[in-house]
């Protein structure tokens, strides 16, 4: 097995002249750059706590074992898929190296402006809302106006969940598997906990804007804006540091079967230049990428059945375009502000069972993402992951023969 990955990198030439100029279509292929920048590291020690569980429940679909039933997610932040993917790219080890190993989706689109819906609609189905579209820079209720309706959706506006709406963390639970967000700077400003850190109801979000020696930010964290997970202890075993990631990858037993990781305000692309004198961009991704996905390639758990994904939550706001004939948000007539979506923003899938090279042109959405989990783990379709129309991964992706 660990002969299959390897070979990944001894084939990254075949076909990725071709793969960058299938993701920019529209701007064409040019030469381009290498990256550089320094990643800062912090020195907060790993926990000991597992991940996130809990016993199995009745539910009769099983997980399919010919899907990767390791899945680690990488979330970068607000790039058009022509800028990420082109040949003067600095983001190369994204667009050479991982693309090389991987299947790229060129036709990958966030789901709407600003950021938190896109990283709501990933764990949870739940379309956007005017609140969730200004990213909840005060961390209030959602406040429903009306029954749980179609696919799922729950009517009104707010930011944090009642415990009501499913996520996948709770689907994951019931199943007996396992999950865990590592979020990096979380905790670095005291009196903010090194775990589940978010603000208190009602109260403004101070992490809006990076502070020097702390980038985290809240609203690229989805899994404390839902009560289902913060009202428990579920969410100090299962919101933690990216310190913690190390030690949890050391083995199959201790590796999370959904590893979400969510980079800082700079190393996710978010700020350039960023607060403490780093470029920021897809240079500082590039980097970030460079430091912790050789780290997830090499685990055991990823050898044995992993998938990485590396997307971005949207593109820029000039670009409001959508794919998956997703339904209409009950709550925002323009998921994406001035139209139906969050742009093109591409992803990369890395995978024993994906083919090195391959580039697919079927549509998906973070809704698609979704709905490929539930699908590998055999959980129910949670909110527009389960709309009619929508693709979820299939043997375009992972198109690898398995022993």
């Amino acid at each position: 097995m660990i002969a299959t990955v390897t070979s990944f990198s001894s084939r990254r030439k075949l076909g990725a002249l071709a793969v960058l100029c299938a993701l920019t279509a529209a701007s064409g292929c040019s030469s381009g750059g290498s990256p550089t920048s320094a990643r800062r590291t912090t020195k907060a020690q790993p926990t000991t706590t597992s991940p996130t569980t809990a016993p199995a429940s009745t539910a009769t679909a099983a997980p399919n074992l010919t899907r990767p039933q390791h899945v680690f997610i990488v979330m970068l932040e607000n790039e058009d898929a022509g800028n990420t993917f082109s040949a003067a790219s600095p983001a190369t080890y994204l667009t050479k190296n991982l693309v090389s190993q991987g299947a790229v989706l060129p036709q990958y689109y966030g789901i709407g402006h600003n950021s938190l819906d896109n990283y709501i609609a990933q764990v949870s189905g739940q379309a956007p809302n005017r609140s969730t579209q200004a990213d909840c820079t005060t961390y209030t209720d959602f406040v429903a106006t009306g029954p749980v309706g179609l696919y799922g959706q729950l009517p009104g506006h707010g930011c944090v969940y009642p415990s009501s709406v499913p996520t996948i963390a709770g689907q994951l639970q019931a199943k007996g598997l396992t999950w865990r967000a590592y979020e990096e700077d979380m905790g670095n400003t005291p009196p903010e906990p090194t775990t589940c850190a978010h603000p208190a109801i009602g109260s403004p979000d101070p992490t809006v804007k990076a502070r020097r020696g702390d980038q985290y930010a809240t609203r690229h964290d989805p899994f404390v804006y839902f009560h289902s997970i913060i009202d428990t202890a579920d969410c100090t075993t299962g919101v933690v540091r990216l310190e913690q990631l190390p030690t949890d990858l050391a083995s199959v037993a201790t590796t999370p079967n959904l590893v979400y990781i969510t980079p800082n305000l700079c190393h996710d692309g978010h700020d350039a230049p960023c607060v403490d004198g780093e470029p920021g961009g897809l240079v500082s991704a590039n980097q970030f990428l460079e430091t912790w996905v050789p780290r997830i390639l090499a685990s055991p758990a990823f050898v044995q059945d992993g998938m990485l994904i590396v997307t971005f939550d949207e593109a820029g706001t000039h670009d409001a375009t959508a794919c998956c004939d997703t339904p209409p948000s009950p709550n925002a007539s323009k998921p994406g502000l001035t139209g139906p979506g969050g742009g093109r923003v591409g992803a990369v899938v890395v995978s024993p069972f994906v083919r090195p090279g391959t580039v697919t042109a079927t549509p998906y959405n973070h809704y698609s993402l979704l709905c490929s989990l539930e699908e590998n783990w055999g959980l129910d379709k949670l909110g527009f992951a389960g709309a009619p129309g929508l693709a979820c991964f299939g043997a375009d992706v992972y198109n690898a023969p398995r022993p």
